[in-house]
């Protein structure tokens, strides 16, 4: 479980099918090998690590569902530590299980904010509230606006110095994780179903139709 609150920009000193290698230095202190490690929101596992820089492998569904796969040496990615029962939750619960990838729509300037509408999916803005939370590259925001196939986010001066969000450009892909409470609603909200039903009892043998 993660916050959304980006501890460090690293930057990919080798990629290769499945696995990335990653400079560092604040999120290397405490780390275990076979610990997690959110980058650009999606929770890895730590394979190897030094004193300046960790390795994670990918998976091919992760390589399929993330931008990922798209990471080549040179590029900066956000980093985040799991969260502890010391550490502040200064953002939302994070799992680091991505939902799907959109794509920087628009680019505006409110003064020192950076306006930034991103386009997603519907299985994405389904769960997409004004107010609410989204973590962008395991980023946490705040939804400003939304319609049914994007949604604005208003990126302060430090998120942007302090994440990769500040170099995003138009058509650029992104990682998205819609709250999980969201998904928990509207679980909850579903009507409750017998267990046990005539097409249960059918397709496990009970009955003979």
């Amino acid at each position: 479980m993660f916050t959304g609150i980006v501890e460090e920009v690293g930057r990919v000193t080798s990629a290769q099918p499945g696995k990335l290698v990653i400079s560092a230095s604040q999120v290397l202190q405490g780390m275990e090998l076979g610990g997690s490690i959110a980058v650009n929101g999606v929770c890895l596992t730590i394979t190897s690590f030094n004193t300046n820089s960790l390795s994670v492998d990918i998976m091919l569904e992760t390589l399929k569902r993330t931008n990922l796969g798209l990471l080549s040496a040179g590029d900066e990615v956000n980093l985040e530590r799991p969260l502890t029962l010391e550490k502040p939750l200064g953002g939302h619960l994070v799992q680091g299980h991505v939902d799907d990838t959109g794509r920087v729509g628009s680019i505006m300037w409110d003064g020192e904010a950076m306006l930034i509408r991103f386009e997603a999916p519907p299985e994405v803005m389904r769960y997409v509230v004004e107010e609410g939370f989204i973590a962008v590259d395991g980023v946490s925001l705040t939804v400003v606006t939304k319609d049914a196939s994007s949604f604005q986010v208003s990126v302060v001066d430090f998120t942007r110095k302090h994440t990769t969000l500040g170099s995003r450009r138009v058509g650029d892909q992104v990682n998205l994780e819609v709250d999980i409470i969201a998904k928990y609603v509207e679980q909850l909200s579903q009507p409750r179903r017998s267990g046990i039903t005539v097409s249960f009892l059918q397709e496990h043998g009970f009955l003979v139709g």
